[in-house]
């Protein structure tokens, strides 16, 4: 059952949406060549911390970090390490914090320093295609409507939407109902109604969209070891429509 948030509770999600989109922005500023992604988590935990959060990632299912840094062929749950980001390399960030009992969750893909032509424009796809999903967020619509609205997008551009991982409710716990995909069917699923609040979150690829565990058990890489990039918000639809929380 896919549960409705008061609109109390609603406030409550975007007060903690506006601090971790803030959050957000002051990482990115610190993606550079040299930086490792070990260091990055230090800064995100540090912030959360100080902002009177918890993180959500930290210890969920074993999870060891407080930020997911996937680095370029990885498509989610990479762990930071002592790793260092290069020239040319891609990252994906994704986070999530818990304030006053309630959950938000967003990620990124952000450039290291220069890089190539074509990541730039599977970045700006994948960036878009969640603004396209986005749009589909109305009462009477249904899930499906926002996957199909994504996969058609994506595949127009020649490029891969990942299939085996999705979107999900969020509230008191990280991943409520319901699952969302970012490929599908118009009109298939439950219908969006006002108090739901999820994550959509295209992860788009450049060459297959199959992925693999890798050996960490966390972390997910593309087959062809193709591109992989990733946004998310957390989503809203209230009375007065779609409201995108975590900006």
């Amino acid at each position: 059952m896919i549960p409705i948030k008061s609109e109390k509770e609603i406030q409550i999600i975007t007060a903690n949406g506006r601090i971790l989109a803030s959050i957000m922005k002051d990482l990115e500023k610190k993606v550079e060549p040299g930086i490792s992604t070990e260091e990055l988590d230090r800064v995100a935990e540090t912030l959360i911390l100080n902002s009177g959060g918890t993180p959500s990632f930290k210890g969920y299912d074993g999870f060891p970090k407080t930020l997911c840094t996937s680095i370029n062929e990885e498509v989610v749950h990479g762990i930071p390490s002592l790793r260092t980001l290069k020239q040319g390399d891609i990252l994906s960030l994704d986070i999530g914090m818990k304030c006053n009992g309630f959950h938000v969750d967003m990620a990124v893909t952000v450039a290291v320093g220069k890089i190539s032509l074509q990541a730039q424009r599977l970045i700006w796809i994948t960036k878009k295609s969640l603004k396209r999903g986005i749009k589909k967020v109305k009462s009477g619509n249904t899930f499906g409507d926002i996957g199909n609205t994504i996969q058609r997008y994506v595949e127009d551009q020649g490029l891969g939407v990942v299939r085996e991982l999705c979107g999900h409710g969020i509230g008191q716990e990280l991943h409520e109902d319901p699952q969302i995909l970012n490929y599908g069917k118009r009109h298939a699923g439950d219908k969006i109604q006002e108090g739901m609040v999820f994550c959509l979150e295209p992860m788009v690829t450049i060459g297959d969209w199959k992925i693999e565990e890798m050996s960490d058990g966390f972390c997910y890489k593309t087959v062809d070891n193709s591109l992989s990039a990733h946004f998310e918000h957390t989503i809203a639809l209230t009375k007065d429509g779609c409201k995108i929380l975590t900006i």
